[in-house]
């Protein structure tokens, strides 16, 4: 089978291809598991890092329809979209935004209906497409009200999913992930940014910025919890899913207070005080309008399921990244 991954050159993308090529097969369209023989890495930049017969690399903007056509090919059986504009990056540009998460995804799904046969689609939303006054736990069935462009943009992104599967063109299923967290590498434009910053420079001798308040409560999901999520996402029957397409993922809710508290656990006090805190009133109040606490009953029901607690998360960085650098 042919599988395709935007965003492919993307921390995620990365982890998510390695798992699929470990795993070997994934379920088709017809829900029977299959071998998989092609998996294509779409992004702006080549993939790199992965060093596999299987593995076809192809580098372009996702807004070129004759790229997502060779992406694609003629038989592509299953397609992950996790390439996006990130949230603040989304804000301060509006059309580039507007241009990739909105536009992009709907060529995507275009591509797609010309198949000749459905694929299974899996697009990633985010806890952005909630907002303003919300009930505590938010559960997956609360109207979308997202505060933001970003926000506004994934929820349409929902929407025109969930519309293309109605009319048989996708299997598609929409996971809406909680800020994963610790990503490796460079800060981001990502307004959550600092999520993985407060640990990952900190436990790398570096001091870094918080632009939140301490007792700032964000909604975490590791990235070992995340790539489990968006296979398992893949290989769920369409019928468990039924019409409601978007499934809130469970993660973890913590207090950046508790985050640098799970830093001074893991790398020593020496460490969590190279955590600063400048507030940034825009990341405030970007990050404040997410919902922080969730029921997330459904997906566990489907099988889904979050970290421990922080400081599991931050040792698993450890592991993954700081004793395995450039691995990603």
């Amino acid at each position: 089978m042919r599988v395709v991954i935007t965003g492919g050159a993307g921390f995620l993308g990365r982890r998510l291809a390695r798992a699929i090529l470990a795993r070997g097969q994934l379920a088709g369209p017809d829900g029977a598991p299959r071998a998989v023989r092609e998996l294509v890495l779409l992004d702006l930049v080549p993939a790199e890092g992965l060093d596999d017969p299987r593995v076809e690399v192809v580098a372009g903007d996702l807004a070129d329809e004759a790229l997502l056509r060779r992406a694609l090919g003629r038989d592509a059986d299953s397609v992950f979209h996790l390439a996006a504009v990130v949230s603040a990056q989304a804000e301060a540009d509006f059309d580039l935004g507007m241009r990739v998460n909105l536009d992009g995804t709907r060529r995507l799904l275009e591509a797609c209906r010309a198949l000749p046969r459905p694929p299974r689609l899996v697009s990633t939303s985010s806890v952005a497409v909630y907002g303003g006054a919300l009930p505590d736990p938010v559960t997956d069935d609360l109207a979308l009200r997202p505060q933001s462009s970003y926000g506004a943009q994934k929820a349409m992104g929902e929407l025109l999913v969930a519309d293309y599967t109605r009319r048989g063109f996708v299997d598609g299923r929409v996971l809406r992930l909680p800020t994963v967290s610790v990503r490796p590498g460079k800060p981001n434009k990502a307004a959550s940014s600092f999520a993985s910053g407060i640990v990952r420079e900190p436990l790398s001798g570096v001091d870094a910025v918080c632009p939140v308040t301490p007792d700032t409560k964000v909604w975490l999901l590791s990235p070992r919890r995340a790539v489990e999520g968006l296979v398992l996402g893949h290989e769920l029957p369409s019928a468990a899913l039924g019409d409601v397409r978007s499934v809130n993922l469970p993660g973890l809710c913590v207090t950046v207070a508790e985050m640098v508290a799970a830093v001074a656990a893991v790398g020593g006090p020496a460490a969590a005080a190279r955590i600063h805190f400048v507030p940034d009133p825009l990341v405030q109040r970007i990050i404040g309008s997410w919902p922080a606490r969730w029921d997330t009953s459904r997906a566990e029901r489907l099988g889904f399921a979050g970290d421990r607690d922080f400081e599991s998360v931050v040792r698993a960085f450890v592991e993954d990244d700081l004793q395995r650098p450039g691995e990603g």
